[in-house]
């Protein structure tokens, strides 16, 4: 008798591991491709070779496939890394996208974040843990700003190469990017703040507020 359409796969324990590794490297690819809004269950599924209800039992849903997408690939890292090297790791990742095991959450970040789906907040948090850690590299009083703008240099370098595929950098050598990069990031978290007007007032990071 054939089973029904509410009927639940029966998996092997031993293939469990191995579906559900799939699964998460599939989505981490379309997330990444196409943006999380753009990517529909039935080809994350398709991809890894496996049945949506099978996605649906390990994570219970395609927001919950992409936390732990993030949880595994941009968090852990980040967590794993000294912050004095995870713009450097970072950036090699989205450079070197098509490697094994390269990690691309930013790729994520990049085509899903700010388009009012339910990914943004999740996609946030990553963004807010990379800046927090980079902001840590610098004493200077201007260091939350300091974050952001390697930040904003680092996604600027993915959406250019990844998403416009906008040349030279989108063929560019990712060793002759980094050197580049890196020996003028070098200097920026030292170089001394400008110096402010005497009556600016401190804002929430240590700048002026807008007037």
């Amino acid at each position: 008798m054939d089973a029904s359409p509410e009927a639940q796969p029966v998996e092997r324990p031993r293939n469990a591991a191995a579906t559900r590794s799939r699964l998460l490297e599939a989505a981490a690819e379309l997330f990444a491709e196409r943006g999380y809004e753009r990517t529909t269950v039935r080809a994350i599924a398709e991809r890894a070779g496996a049945n949506q209800a099978l996605l649906f039992r390990y994570f219970g849903s395609k927001h919950g496939l992409l936390t732990e997408v993030v949880a595994q690939g941009g968090l852990e890292q980040l967590h794993a890394t000294a912050p004095e090297d995870l713009f450097e790791t970072a950036l090699r990742s989205m450079l070197t996208r098509s490697a094994p095991g390269a990690d691309r959450s930013l790729e994520v970040y990049l085509r899903s974040v700010g388009r009012g789906d339910e990914a943004t907040a999740t996609l946030r948090e990553l963004g807010g843990e990379y800046r927090k850690a980079l902001a840590g590299l610098t004493s200077a009083q201007d260091g939350a700003l300091r974050a952001d703008l390697a930040m904003a240099w680092l996604l600027g370098i993915g959406l250019m190469r990844t998403v416009s595929a906008r040349e030279p950098l989108a063929s560019a050598d990712p060793e002759r990017v980094c050197r580049l990069v890196m020996t003028t990031l070098e200097r920026f978290w030292t170089l001394p703040a400008p110096p402010r007007p005497p009556d600016a007032d401190d804002g929430p990071d240590g700048q002026a507020p807008p007037r």
